[in-house]
């Protein structure tokens, strides 16, 4: 199946709060926005923030951690100095298969950095083992 864009919608309740972290802290280039949501550039694919949809299915409700928006940076130890010196905390790991920097948007969804290094090397070693 081929996808002509793909991206990811953020129902925030601090709509404004997110809006200026994804925005200035974060640095993500604003693609366009209406009175209810921001769409951001988010690597080759959009993220999108949205006031929280108050018509949700009960089956989502309490979903909001278990999900974790990711980006790969190739040095994540610039990236913690920027959020620290923004007064968020960050879970920074050094792991084996790279290293992540865990921290929270002002709604309380899940973020992390990751190392790109590490991970496109993983896609290489999968891309040739099937080969």
């Amino acid at each position: 199946m081929n996808f002509d864009r793909t991206g990811i919608i953020l129902y925030t309740i601090n709509y404004q709060k997110c809006v200026e972290f994804y925005q200035h802290i974060l640095e993500l280039k604003v693609l366009f926005k209406t009175g209810t949501l921001t769409c951001f550039e988010f690597g080759s694919a959009y993220l999108m923030v949205e006031i929280e949809d108050e018509n949700l299915p009960e089956s989502c409700e309490n979903n909001r951690t278990r999900m974790c928006l990711r980006m790969n940076v190739s040095n994540v130890k610039d990236i913690v100095r920027i959020l620290e010196n923004n007064h968020i905390q960050v879970d920074y790991q050094e792991h084996e298969w790279g290293t992540v920097a865990k921290f929270l948007d002002p709604d309380g969804n899940l973020c992390a950095f990751k190392d790109t290094g590490k991970f496109e090397r993983q896609v290489l070693d999968q891309t040739t083992l099937k080969t």
